[in-house]
This record gives C-alpha cells, structure tokens and sequence, in this order.
C-alpha cells in the first residue's frame, strides 16, 4: 500500500460531469494498492486502514490524474525542417503536399528507416512525455501506406508498449494520404486496405481504431465512409481526421457512424457539431498544428455550448506539430480556444479517455481506477496554465510505479 500526502489540491475528475467539472479538493491525499487507486480525497477522512502505508510526500503541490495524449502520430522517419522554413516565406500545407513534400516525404522515410530505428525514436519521445506527466498515449499509423509499413509500424507500438511503462493505443491510419504510387489507381489503395491491410490489422490485434484523414488532397466522404465501414465490420473502433482545412463533411459522418471522436475539426459547420454532440463522439482539437500552420484553432466555445465534449492533444508530428510538449498544447487551448483551466484539464484526462474508449479505467482519480497521475508544481492548474515553463512536472506515477520526476529509481 502506498500513500501520496502533503498535496495542495488535488483534482478527482470524474469520468462524468460538466465541462469544467474536476473536483478540486485542498489538502488531500491518494492511496494505491498495486496499479489501483483505492483513496482520493481529503485527508482528514483517509481510512484506517491506510494509515501504514508507504508514504510520499507531494510537498504542497498540486496532483492530477496521469495525463493523456489522445492524438499522436508517435512513429515516424526523419523530420521536415524544411518545410516549416517553405511555410513561413508563403507555402500552404496543401501546396507542399502537392509538389512531394508533406505527408509522402515522411512515407519515404518511414519506408527507408529499420524497425530498430524506429522504436528507438518513439521509444525516446515516450520517455519524453513520461517525464511531463503523460501516462497513456494515441498513437497512429500511416506513413507507411502500404501492407509491409504499415505493418511495420504498429508492430513497433505493440513492441514499446511491452517494454516501457505508458499505455499505448494503437490506431491504422493506412488513409493518411493515397501514396504516390496509387496516385492514378486510387481504387486498388482502396482495396487493399479493405480487403487485405484492415483484416490482417483487425485479425492480429495491431490496432484498437481505424482513422481516415477526409479532406482535399486525402480520402473523400465516400471513401472515408467505405474503408471506415469496413473496418467497423472487423471489429476496430472509429477515428476521423475531419475538417481541417475546409468543411468536409468528416465531422458529420463521424457521427453518422458512431466513431469514438473526431479530431481538428476547425472548419467543421454548426449541423455537425451538434450531429457529434448529439452522437457522444469527442471532438479532440489539436492547437499547436492551428499554431504550426497559422490556421484557426478550434471555436471550442461553440463546441462546449453545442454540448460536445472537447479533448486536447499534441497531434505530434513531424510536419505540422512536431512537438509532443503537451503542456503547450494545454495553454494554447486556454489562450486560442477560450477553455478554462479546469476545461483544459478534462481535455487531457477524462475526455482525452473517452476519445480511446478508456474512460471506465484511465483519466480520474477514483477508487477502482488506475494510479496514474502526476505531480505539477503548481499551487493549482489556473498558475499552471497561465505560468508556462518547460516542465512543471515534479513525479509521474504509471500503474503504481514512479517512471519519472523526484521518487523514481535512478537509472
């Protein structure tokens, strides 16, 4: 039995409740048996029965669940410095994709760099994350775009995820982009991720969810209602890039289709916004890509109105968010997206859960749940939010172990 004393305010976050609903609560405590939560809350009502257990001390500072990254695209060859150079002298997204650039230069690299090379990468990013408090990450396929890479990638998440301490969820988004070499035979792409990638996919367990980038320069409507459907029928959950660039529709079919979220979202209309709300799907915003490619961060005032539940997360990637400082992220939602604090917090924990199915076990701090969280240094989240520095993050415990900060094991 261990016990973590001494915490300024402590932040429950219930799987349910309102939008800005975290369950602040001063001088309290948690205690975890194993890799559970069994007491959260003040500690003047700690049970008896926790009083020899093994104490920490979170030295007056705040504690929050383990945070949770719920859009990532983890495992990727090279970077494209590059391109963010060709941005900022006038060069669009769309037109960098266009010329060779963008998603197809990562493919080559992706397709180029060894298994090894590969996890060693994504391996270091986790610990990473791991030291900012992340305890469970999204992670996503699709620069590989054909059977072997795809493959290749999800197998290198299902290799970290057995070697290092934080959750990965697996998505397939082998419908990132049609690869150069389908350019003029799309419905043979189509095919093969239907009836070949998807199934192979689902039967192996690589993958809990399926993703589709719906937008010009990607997959249509139809396509993207196809290759989901199918993946459906396999059993895999369903994500959707959606109306990011334009109004695609995405935001609208993710509903349709029940899909667990939608994510970036910027340009999505006012029907589909309340089709998702309507329909529980999360809408998952991703400002620091709003950042790298000046375009608008997601209204999440209207989203939270319309009665759609908002996550937060890093889209890390190497073109546009190539950081996986989700901290930044946070703070960028506050200052862009107008969400408060406590907002913010449900963004990367409880709703951040339910947009990977995981809300019944990760993302509160509640008896029965997993003993993620992590210690801010922070007398409470509004100071951590408005007072930005590169890790405010003290300790993260993953399971019931300490991973990173002041009480893990050396080494």
């Amino acid at each position: 039995m261990n016990l973590l004393k001494n915490i300024s305010m402590l932040y429950r976050v219930p799987a349910e409740g309102g939008h800005d609903e975290v369950d602040a609560i001063a001088d309290a405590v948690v205690a975890w048996e194993g890799d559970t939560i069994r007491f959260a809350g003040p500690a003047a009502e700690l049970p008896s029965e926790f009083s020899d257990a093994e104490p920490f001390d979170a030295g007056g500072r705040c504690v929050v669940p383990g945070l949770i990254d719920c859009h990532t695209h983890l495992c990727f060859g090279g970077w494209r410095g590059d391109e963010f150079a060709a941005r900022l002298e006038g060069a669009s997204y769309q037109d960098i994709q266009a010329a060779g650039g963008g998603i197809n230069s990562t493919v080559n690299a992706t397709r180029a760099a060894s298994k090894d090379e590969l996890t060693g990468k994504a391996g270091a990013a986790l610990a990473d994350m791991a030291r900012l408090g992340v305890t469970t990450v999204e992670a996503k396929s699709g620069y590989g775009l054909n059977r072997d890479d795809e493959i290749k990638q999800l197998e290198v998440y299902r290799a970290l995820d057995a070697v290092q301490p934080l959750d990965i969820v697996p998505t397939f988004l082998g419908a990132h982009l049609v690869p150069a070499e389908y350019r003029d035979r799309r419905d043979e792409y189509l095919a093969l991720l239907c009836q070949d990638i998807i199934p192979e996919v689902a039967e192996r367990k690589l993958a809990r969810f399926c993703d589709v980038f719906i937008e010009d320069n990607a997959f249509t409507l139809d396509e993207g209602r196809r290759i989901l459907e199918t993946a459906k029928a396999h059993g895999l959950g369903l994500k959707i890039h959606a109306d990011q660039l334009s109004a695609g529709g995405g935001a609208g079919l993710a509903a349709e289709l029940g899909a667990v979220s939608a994510e970036h979202l910027e340009y999505a209309t006012d029907r589909d916004i309340a089709a998702m709300a309507s329909a529980g799907t999360v809408a998952v915003s991703l400002p620091i890509a709003s950042l790298y490619l000046r375009e608008p961060f997601l209204p999440a005032r209207t989203w939270i109105a319309a009665g759609a539940r908002v996550a937060v997360a890093t889209d890390f990637n190497p073109g546009s968010a190539p950081s996986y400082h989700l901290h930044m992220a946070m703070t960028l939602a506050a200052v862009h997206q107008r969400m408060s604090p406590s907002e913010v917090l449900r963004g990367v924990t409880s709703h951040a859960a339910r947009a990977i199915g995981l809300q019944h076990s990760h993302g509160s701090l509640q008896p029965g749940y997993r003993a993620d969280l992590a210690i801010i240094d922070a007398p409470d989240i509004n100071h951590w939010l408005y007072h930005f520095r590169p890790n405010a993050c003290r300790a993260t415990l993953k399971d019931g172990n300490w991973v990173a900060g002041e009480f893990s094991p050396p080494g």
